[in-house]
């Protein structure tokens, strides 16, 4: 059996996460953002209570992916992915790739007349283009990391 059969994918409101849940999700970004990616930045930036959470997990109920969807005015004029990660364990499986349509698809049908923006780390702007991401910046330094701004147009 393959890796995309055994995957769950579940949206959640903030206030519909479990403890549990939501320990793990800010575990897993600690884990990569922080710690791999050695960037202190402060990941708890008041924009989750208004988001909507994308987990993936794996058919033993571990976090493999994680994501979240900011409603368009709550960062930027249109909505917005991100925090898209997954752990070491799991890249190169296809794992993201499966984490991103799904956070394009759940961006879509909630905000079907929104363009997609993210703040992408520069790094991976080839895998983000591979979905239809265009890019609308210059690169910036945030956190000692080159990010790009990436736009993805609503469809039509």
């Amino acid at each position: 059996m393959s890796a995309a059969m055994t995957e769950h994918f579940s949206w959640q409101r903030f206030s519909e996460l479990r403890n549990t849940d939501l320990y793990a999700l800010l575990k897993l970004r600690s884990e990569v953002f922080v710690v791999e990616q050695n960037c202190v930045f402060l990941d708890l930036d008041d924009h989750d209570q208004n988001s909507e959470h994308l987990l993936m997990h794996d058919a033993g109920g571990a976090l493999i992916g994680y994501s979240r969807l900011l409603p368009p005015g709550e960062k930027y004029p249109e909505c917005s992915i991100g925090r898209v990660v997954v752990p070491l364990s799991v890249r190169r499986s296809g794992a993201g790739r499966r984490l991103m349509a799904e956070s394009i698809r759940g961006s879509r049908e909630r905000f079907p007349r929104s363009p997609i923006l993210i703040w992408a780390q520069q790094r991976l702007e080839g895998f983000y283009a591979s979905f239809g991401f265009v890019t609308v910046s210059e690169p910036e330094l945030e956190d000692g990391i080159l990010h790009v701004k990436m736009r993805l147009p609503p469809p039509g």
